[in-house]
């Protein structure tokens, strides 16, 4: 094999990483929210100017994740029209309407054990009711304008119970992405600056990695309920699994989420607070190449600055 000049090796290198294969991640905060977290956060007064220059930059799309200041053992405040989630969405959507607004449809971040789970009186799981408060959470979310609500608990029959809630209030056209979540350690950040820790320990309905054919046919049962595409996480630990549901549900898209974990492990902090973010590039080029339709990361922002910049 000859070794070739860089313009030659470039000229044949193939399709690389744009903008518009990022989908950016917000953690939305209330305005008096002084907390210093883990990770990257925003208010709702930030999104406009956020959402405009991702544009600008070739970036089409973002997920948003809020929860709620008080909670309960119901998740109440979840499904609020006024709550941190709705403004969020509003907010994107007045800015930049055709920016695709993708949600967390979940109970952690509005139940007060953090548990994606609500419980009944014997404290038990009580999937049943979970499941309807995460599909009135999707419903608000769609009246808000999201076009994608994402049920991230993984309950059984929660994309099934999610797509019957949005046909019934008239958002047969709003997409649903669950996510296929694998059991690990790199949640903590997110975990942390959401308040989404649980009670428990542990993540009810995740995944064991060391059993990849559980992910094939919690797929194919997603889909079968419903799902319009699937988000994957975390992204480097479903690059396997990303080419297996490429070849056994055919015509899914599919979305690897770089968690936070992966985020803070993989980009090196400046003197000015931005981070080098190439770490990232290469790590979302592999995916590319295993099929990722998307990838769903905190560092789109920065990504995409730099992408446009070389």
């Amino acid at each position: 094999m000859p070794t070739h000049r860089l313009a030659v090796r470039n000229y044949l290198g193939g399709p690389g990483l744009t903008p518009a294969d990022l989908t950016m991640v917000f953690l939305v905060r209330e305005e008096d929210d002084t907390t210093q977290h883990p990770m990257p956060t925003f208010t709702v007064r930030d999104l406009p100017d956020a959402v405009t220059e991702l544009s600008s930059l070739g970036v089409k799309s973002a997920k948003i994740f809020a929860g709620s200041r008080v909670r309960d053992d119901r998740a109440s405040q979840g499904a609020s029209p006024t709550g941190l989630m709705a403004r969020a969405i509003r907010a994107v959507k007045q800015a930049q309407p055709d920016f695709a607004v993708m949600t967390e449809t979940c109970v952690c971040s509005h139940n007060e054990s953090g548990e994606c789970w609500l419980a009944d009186t014997q404290g038990v799981m009580d999937v049943e009711e979970t499941r309807q408060v995460i599909a009135a959470q999707a419903v608000m979310q769609a009246d808000a304008g999201a076009d994608i609500v994402g049920p991230a608990a993984m309950i059984p029959g929660s994309v099934h119970a999610v797509r019957k809630a949005l046909d019934s209030a008239g958002h047969q056209d709003v997409a649903i992405m669950p996510h296929l979540i694998f059991e690990s350690s790199l949640y903590e950040g997110y975990r942390t600056t959401m308040g989404a820790s649980p009670r428990s320990g542990i993540r009810a309905f995740q995944i064991n990695p060391r059993q990849p054919e559980q992910a094939l046919h919690v797929a194919r049962t997603m889909v079968d309920e419903g799902a319009d595409m699937i988000l994957t996480e975390p992204a480097l630990h479903t690059v396997d699994t990303l080419i297996h549901l490429k070849d056994k549900i055919p015509g899914t898209p599919l979305m690897p989420f770089s968690v936070s974990g992966e985020y803070l492990r993989l980009t090196d902090p400046g003197p000015n607070g931005a981070r080098d973010t190439r770490g990232l590039v290469e790590s979302y080029t592999v995916l590319k190449r295993a099929s990722a339709d998307r990838i769903i990361t905190y560092g789109a922002l920065d990504i995409a600055r730099q992408l446009t910049a070389s």
